[in-house]
């Protein structure tokens, strides 16, 4: 099977020696975890039961990855109802192709219990209120993330980069209409119904909080993120701009929060050719509630978006086949980390790999809820 067969890419978008450019024995996967209040917002997000338990997302997505479970909360990172954490998804591509893992610490409120770098930055504000973060945050942010890039860049050849950030589709929104690229209906969301209206909404209020219209921080990158954004894209956006600039690859594993740190990216003037691409899973491609490729072609027309279909809708569980139904689609660096899993084997089957997550989802999602009934 060719890989070009597993892994495709949008049209106009990139191609198989654009791909393959991007296999690299020596690849890293880096996950930043982050927190911004505007998560809290009733209807944003489903990232987590309340809003109590959304704070503890990220530090459960590092954590479900590195062991399988969780430490910092007594509960399985899924819905009552069994739909996993993408986490499930990272997981089992790691475990396959052997990456190694970092964790950074761009502001979460809650620490994983795990080794793992800290920013040392605030956790973000709700935009709908007071702006984000200081603008002395957003600089540190940035230039932490570059000092990481540079050491990063030292032992990597292509490094993955991830996030978990609930309300993150949101905060980049309002990035991205600060900065000029309309993202109006166009950002994706963990549930089916995308509610679209109420991220509009949000952004609108936003701006008007802080006298500001569309397009008005065009040439101020830091400025946006300090009123309307969070406390991860300047991490990664440094991270990835030191990265860039030392001619190594990047794969931006996510789905459209991934275009506001390419929009970010070029504000600074940053060349998106050649070393940089979108990493994601079907399931964001095919979502009729966003536009990932409408919001690539406001911003660039040198990024490939590379994307991977997992076969979900063939799982025998049905918290899997929700991701084929429109739920959660991507997070923690799902697609992107799959991608790279079968570039560095290319002897892995989807159907292999979908056989070893459900391994996955039957360990730690299935067991753990029987022992915890006493069924």
């Amino acid at each position: 099977m060719l890989i070009t067969d597993v892994i495709q890419s949008l049209p106009s978008k990139g191609g198989s020696n654009d791909l393959l450019s991007f296999k690299s024995n020596r690849t890293s996967f880096i996950l930043a975890i982050s927190y911004t209040e505007t998560s809290t917002i009733p209807g944003l997000t489903v990232a987590g039961a309340n809003t109590e338990l959304l704070k503890y997302t990220p530090a459960a997505d590092a954590e479900y990855i590195y062991y399988g479970k969780c430490k910092c909360i007594d509960t399985i990172p899924a819905t009552p109802d069994g739909k996993p954490t993408p986490a499930i998804i990272s997981k089992t591509a790691l475990d396959l192709s052997n990456i190694p893992i970092s964790i950074v610490d761009s502001g979460s409120k809650i620490k994983p219990i795990l080794p793992y770098v800290n920013i040392d930055s605030d956790s973000g504000k709700n935009i709908l209120q007071e702006p984000a973060l200081e603008i002395d945050n957003v600089i540190k942010n940035y230039d932490m993330g570059k000092l990481l890039g540079k050491e990063l860049t030292k032992i990597n050849e292509t490094i993955i980069i991830g996030e978990s950030i609930p309300g993150g589709t949101t905060t980049a929104l309002g990035v991205m209409q600060a900065l000029g690229f309309d993202g109006y209906n166009k950002v994706s969301s963990s549930m089916p119904d995308n509610p679209n209206e109420l991220k509009n909404m949000v952004v609108e209020k936003a701006l008007l909080r802080s006298k500001m219209r569309s397009g008005d921080c065009s040439n101020d990158p830091f400025r946006a993120i300090a009123n309307f954004g969070d406390p991860l894209m300047p991490t990664i956006v440094g991270l990835a701009e030191e990265i860039i600039s030392r001619k190594h690859k990047i794969i931006l594993a996510g789905g459209t929060q991934m275009c506001c740190i390419l929009a970010l990216l070029k504000s600074l003037n940053v060349s998106l050719r050649d070393n940089i691409c979108i990493g994601t899973t079907s399931y964001i491609i095919n979502d009729k509630k966003s536009d990932i490729l409408g919001l690539m072609n406001t911003i660039s027309d040198e990024v490939p978006i590379f994307y991977i279909d997992l076969l979900l809708e063939n799982s025998t569980k049905k918290g899997l086949r929700s991701y084929s139904e429109g739920f959660v689609k991507e997070g923690a660096g799902a697609g992107g980390t799959s991608i790279a899993a079968f570039l560095n084997n290319h002897n892995l089957t989807r159907e292999q790999f979908l056989h070893k997550l459900e391994e996955n989802y039957v360990r730690t999602i299935e067991k753990p809820r029987l022992v915890y009934t006493n069924k």
